[in-house]
């Protein structure tokens, strides 16, 4: 038994101050039933709770991407910065959700959150070999030694070795960076051990999912298509 105000928000109704709107509008119905009492309580295994005449089942599984702007850490909380967290909608803050792997302060583009746990560490586990994708300014220009040393498995200038990775020159001072692992700082670390200084970082894909039109500072949820397609490749 839990209260019916509390089931609302883990189902993704709204948050506290939300919630008790809709009750007190009488959306929400138990067993058919309205109900405007947000202390009462509800058996989630034997009775229906619907909202606008939709069942709700509970906790909602989300899977959430955000366009990370520079100046914000990857952390749940932090006394001192302001964190990935502030980006999402005030609704989706209740959710549990947590950030899938980091993305450093500097660095911009695709943050992906979820509150399913086997999710997320299935994602961030080297062992699935996700692939991570990358652009980046820096100084100098990648040449073809560094592609190959990329390719064959760098080893940091601390004794960190890196499984092989890949990096496409585009450019004076421009490449892209693909890596099927997620150690800290790892991009601009291999990056200098080829005497590269990275000057802007921004991932630009995850698995298949890529920012496309998404602004800059937004986040949009995943549709239930394509989760199961992010399952169904790791």
């Amino acid at each position: 038994m839990e209260r019916l105000d509390k089931f609302l928000c883990d189902s993704g109704a709204g948050t506290r101050s939300q919630v008790k709107a809709i009750l007190k509008s009488g959306r929400v119905t138990v067993d058919g039933k309205p109900e405007k009492d947000p202390s009462k309580k509800v058996n989630i295994g034997t009775q229906t709770v619907c909202l606008d005449g939709e069942p709700l089942t509970g906790k909602r599984r989300m899977v959430v991407m955000l366009n990370k702007p520079a100046g914000f850490v990857t952390a749940t909380e932090d006394a001192s910065e302001r964190t990935v967290m502030e980006l999402l909608p005030e609704q989706w803050r209740h959710l549990d959700l947590k950030p899938v792997g980091r993305l450093d302060k500097a660095t911009e583009g695709l943050l992906l959150f979820t509150n399913d746990g086997d999710l997320l560490h299935r994602l961030i586990s080297p062992k699935k070999g996700v692939e991570k994708m990358y652009y980046a300014r820096h100084e100098g220009q990648a040449a073809e030694a560094d592609v190959a040393a990329f390719a064959a498995g760098l080893e940091l200038r601390d004794g960190t070795v890196c499984l092989p990775a890949s990096l496409e020159p585009l450019g004076p001072g421009e490449s892209r960076v693909t890596l099927r692992e997620g150690k800290y700082h790892q991009v601009r670390r291999m990056m200098a051990s080829r005497n590269m200084t990275v000057v802007y970082l921004e991932r630009q894909r995850e698995g298949f999912l890529t920012l496309g039109d998404l602004p800059r500072g937004q986040a949009r949820e995943l549709t239930q298509p394509e989760i199961l397609r992010l399952e169904s490749e790791i």
